[in-house]
């Protein structure tokens, strides 16, 4: 998607910066995130682009002029912003002979006035249900997943667009996307669904996105939910790269698991690859509550297609990224940026990034990384926002003693929980019952010292179940992985 952004900020000099400065701003830049230096970070590529269309810009000086008459004289107080602020879990660090890592908390915060006051914001739903009619959602699945449609219709108003799919191994547009208008109407065709055949999800996914990109627009909330409850086959990668599609046109996938019979990592690549999150419904009475807070959620929009792109400096790798809210998700970090959804007015975005620093790095002041949020902003005329952080480190023989930040430290501690049932997982796949074993019992004593009763429970029942069957169950294994995962969820005020 095509970004107007500020040239100034992207090169970091003031309004009346001479062409000198703009030269020496980008030269600096270009050192760090230029193709030929920087190969192995798809962040800094697609920065370095925008930095040289940045140049390009500000050294032609009747592209300048205009730019500056139609943009540099806004009053901000016209527009809302949203903030990037990012803290790193240390400022300064010894310079040692081997690799060490260092953790930045990226957080993305709308605009206080926003909640202040009465935000006349055109957060309208484009939304589009994409609903498992399998044989095995037959009975009570079918029945709650009914209800949670029709409660969905019910809340929403008739100036939001729906769109209905449902699918087995074939897909039916039982409500082609339209204005609520007649909500009886609709809620008697969501009535009408029965249960019969397998399972094929790319068939729903496909027709799904098709109804969502005919109402797709700037000012709407695009979003997709796939609700299952098996496994597909054969389709997979297939979906995966509509997802990449549907990324890049600006739509939202969500994907919501019921049951034990569906592929987690499946479901968590499709929704992290545009911003979406990934969730585990346990019983069939849980899937109305769930299905209508996502949507609540889904109004409660402040910006949309809000992204992220990661510049490490290129002796610098970024090795993982994890969403903490609004809702906890691991991210992928292959692409050029780490898709974030949605920013709600009342709820802010963070993101835990690990990078492995060099090892021998000289003594002074070096630069980091470059982090860049981008996102449209409902409210604005002119929507498209963003925010930099340039960071840079002190390397010091003598560092000033530091305590690690309290949000680094609690995300850490959190995130240590749902790594340990990541471990486990690996440790059986490769055949060590005894460490998977050993992790499960750990896990269950850390969640027992954090007050999780009942999770320590079902950790110390799996570690059981491993040492004796060398397995876990299907509903254990998900337990672990979405409810650990869950404890890093930030509260709804966004602290």
């Amino acid at each position: 998607m095509a970004t107007i952004f500020d040239p100034y900020v992207m090169l970091g000099v003031s309004k009346d910066a001479s062409q000198d400065d703009i030269k020496s701003a980008y030269r600096r830049i270009a050192r760090r995130l230029h193709p030929d230096v920087n190969q192995g970070n798809p962040g800094a590529g697609i920065q370095f682009q925008d930095v040289t269309s940045a140049y390009e810009l500000l050294m032609d000086a009747e592209r300048r002029k205009t730019y500056d008459g139609q943009y540099g004289k806004k009053n901000p107080q016209e527009e809302f912003i949203f903030s990037l602020r990012v803290t790193p879990s240390k400022r300064a660090i010894l310079p040692l002979k081997e690799p060490q890592v260092i953790y930045l908390l990226a957080e993305i915060l709308p605009d206080v006035r926003a909640r202040d006051q009465e935000l006349k914001r055109e957060s309208r739903l484009n939304l589009t249900l994409v609903l498992d009619h399998s044989n095995s959602m037959n009975g009570t699945r079918l029945d709650k997943v009914k209800v949670a449609a029709h409660q969905i219709i019910d809340q929403l108003n008739d100036t939001d667009i729906l769109s209905v799919v449902t699918f087995n191994d074939r897909s039916e547009v039982i409500i082609p996307a339209t204005p609520v208008t007649n909500k009886t109407s609709l809620k008697a065709k969501i009535s009408m669904m029965l249960a019969s055949g397998g399972t094929e999800i790319f068939q729903g996914l496909s027709a799904g996105y098709d109804q969502n990109k005919r109402f797709f627009g700037p000012k709407l909330v695009n979003h997709i939910i796939l609700l299952t409850d098996g496994n597909t086959f054969g389709d997979q990668e297939r979906c995966l790269e509509l997802a990449k599609t549907a990324s890049v046109q600006g739509i939202v996938i969500s994907a919501m698991g019921l049951g034990q019979e569906w592929n987690d990592e499946f479901l968590d690549q499709l929704a992290s690859t545009t911003g979406g999150s990934s969730a585990y419904i346990n019983s069939a009475n849980a899937v109305v509550k769930f299905l209508n807070d996502h949507v609540r959620d889904l109004s409660n929009a402040f910006a949309e297609r809000v992204r992220v792109s990661v510049a490490p400096d290129p002796d610098i790798k970024l090795e993982s990224a994890f969403r903490l809210a609004p809702q906890p998700q691991p991210l992928g970090i292959e692409d050029s940026y780490l898709q974030m959804g949605s920013l709600q007015v009342n709820r802010l975005i963070s993101v835990l990034l690990q990078f492995q620093l060099p090892p021998n790095m000289p003594v002074g002041f070096r630069s980091i990384a470059r982090i860049v949020a981008l996102g449209d902003i409902l409210a604005n005329q002119q929507q498209q926002f963003q925010g930099l952080s340039d960071l840079s480190l002190e390397v010091t023989e003598k560092p000033a003693p530091e305590e690690p930040p309290v949000a680094i430290l609690d995300a850490l501690g959190k995130l240590t929980l749902y790594r340990m049932q990541e471990r486990a997982q690996e440790a059986l796949a490769s055949g060590d019952v005894q460490e998977a074993t050993k992790r499960l019992e750990n896990l269950a004593t850390r969640l027992l010292e954090m007050g999780e009763d009942d999770l320590a429970q079902q950790a110390r029942t799996e570690a059981l179940r491993v040492s004796k069957t060398s397995s876990l169950s299907d509903q254990g294994r998900k337990v672990l992985k979405y409810q650990t995962r869950f404890l890093l969820a930030a509260p709804e005020d966004g602290s």
